[in-house]
């Protein structure tokens, strides 16, 4: 169950709020490979916000840009469980920042943050700070250009983070990986070939086949016969 803060809490029985969605994305520079934090927020103008940040839970204040550059965040499903969970996102295609973030850094697997923020309509500023809705990476960026008079848009396809409990890691069985974790450790040194070793028992050569066990059969008589 989602707790609410105490402001938020009040503000909501009062009906005196109004929602707004924060994005954020943490993408990737092609040269450098080093981190490329991005804020997008669905109203107006720029802000600096403060959010909850999931990983902490405490208020963190970062910049996001508006003015149309984040139409829209698909229904978030709230489950109590680890099945996956994905969500749609869409960005302005004409928006010259969104263009330029989308097209200029690699987006691959970012990180993607989607929080809500609750506004008082009289202060025009956050209640408390904008709460964690989503938290996941992107799976599949879709960039439609438009013929004329039609509609383009940016649309980003995220996976929650419970994605992560679903991998493997084949190379946990490698001797490569083990030596990497400690140079003296060789358990699995001769894992990719003993699967050929033959062993020689008495004077046979070759591999040895294996068979069941004979049984011996046994005929009891009586001493009066």
């Amino acid at each position: 169950m989602r707790t609410l803060s105490t402001e938020n809490a009040a503000a909501l029985a009062a009906r005196q709020l109004v929602a707004r969605d924060f994005l954020w994305i943490i993408a990737r520079d092609y040269d450098t490979g080093g981190d490329v934090p991005h804020g997008f927020w669905s109203d107006v103008g720029d802000v600096s916000a403060p959010v909850l940040d999931p990983n902490t839970g405490l208020s963190d204040t970062r910049s996001f840009e508006g003015s149309g550059t984040l139409i829209q965040i698909g229904a978030v499903p709230l489950v109590s469980n680890l099945t996956v969970q994905n969500i749609t996102i869409s960005l302005s295609q004409i928006d010259e920042s969104v263009a330029n973030f989308a097209r200029g850094y690699d987006l691959k697997q970012a990180r993607v943050e989607v929080y809500r923020g609750l506004f008082s309509p009289a202060s025009r500023r956050l209640v408390a700070p904008a709460v964690n809705r989503f938290v996941g990476f992107v799976d599949q960026v879709e960039i439609t250009t438009p013929k004329e008079g039609e509609a383009g848009a940016i649309v980003l396809t995220c996976a929650s983070n419970t994605q992560e409990v679903t991998r493997s890691n084949p190379d946990t069985r490698s001797y490569d990986s083990q030596v990497l974790r400690s140079e003296t450790d060789n358990f699995f040194q001769d894992v990719t070939t003993v699967a050929g070793w033959e062993f020689f028992w008495g004077g046979k050569t070759g591999k040895v086949d294996a068979v069941g066990p004979k049984r011996i059969g046994i005929t009891v008589r009586a001493d009066n016969q």
